[in-house]
């Protein structure tokens, strides 16, 4: 019964989370589309161009790729320094985002909230960079300065959202993310990314933890 259980869960690694994955993202697009045209309206008139932004990502297997989001930042915004990386990884104690961040605009916070601002990561996943359903990708500056145990959460593609999505998002510290991360990595099946999605519908709609 192990050795069955094992084979399902490496087919749908190998097979099937693809096809959720592409069906997935096909599917989304087609219902927000009328969405995405209001936004990208606001967003012209408000804060001007451009729409996008796009960011260096570290995926599967330490592959860089480009992520795609809805510019939620002022132009000018500057990056936040990271901390001094200890030399067996980044601090579990360490939070990477705060609630009040001042570079952030009045439209790119609702954004945020309602995680609208995701939604062009659907063409990453069509595209493979991504899945549905994963560890949020981190930028390498991050992801270079994993120790081994931390860099396990590179073994799968990325994802849109995942177990620390639905645990806490911004507001748990990166030592909690990576225990979340883990255990998907560890325990990933169908059942889990569908039970997954349907939380997330759930936290996006009562705007937990998002900032």
């Amino acid at each position: 019964m192990h050795g069955q259980s094992a084979q399902a869960i490496n087919f749908y690694s190998q097979y099937g989370k693809r096809i959720f994955d592409i069906a997935g993202a096909l599917l989304l697009l087609f219902i927000t589309i009328p969405l995405m045209l209001v936004v990208f309206l606001i967003l012209l008139v408000k804060t001007g161009r451009p729409v996008f932004f796009k960011q260096i990502r570290t995926g599967q297997n330490h592959q860089r790729f480009v992520i795609w989001k809805l510019r939620t930042m002022t132009i000018q915004a500057i990056p936040v320094k990271m901390p001094t990386m200890c030399a067996d990884g980044i601090p579990d104690d360490y939070f990477f985002k705060t609630e009040q961040d001042a570079r952030i605009t009045k439209v790119g916070a609702i954004l945020r909230k309602l995680s609208i601002d995701e939604i062009p990561q659907l063409i990453n996943v069509l595209k493979g960079d991504m899945s549905m359903v994963g560890p949020r990708p981190e930028v390498p500056t991050i992801t270079n300065a994993y120790n081994p145990i931390q860099a396990r959460r590179l073994e799968v593609k990325p994802g849109i959202t995942g177990l620390a999505q639905i645990n806490g998002r911004s507001t748990i510290s990166h030592g909690q993310k990576i225990l979340y991360d883990l255990e998907y990595v560890d325990h990933h099946s169908f059942w889990m990314d569908f039970k997954i999605i349907i939380k997330t519908l759930y936290v996006v709609l009562a705007r937990t933890g998002a900032y």
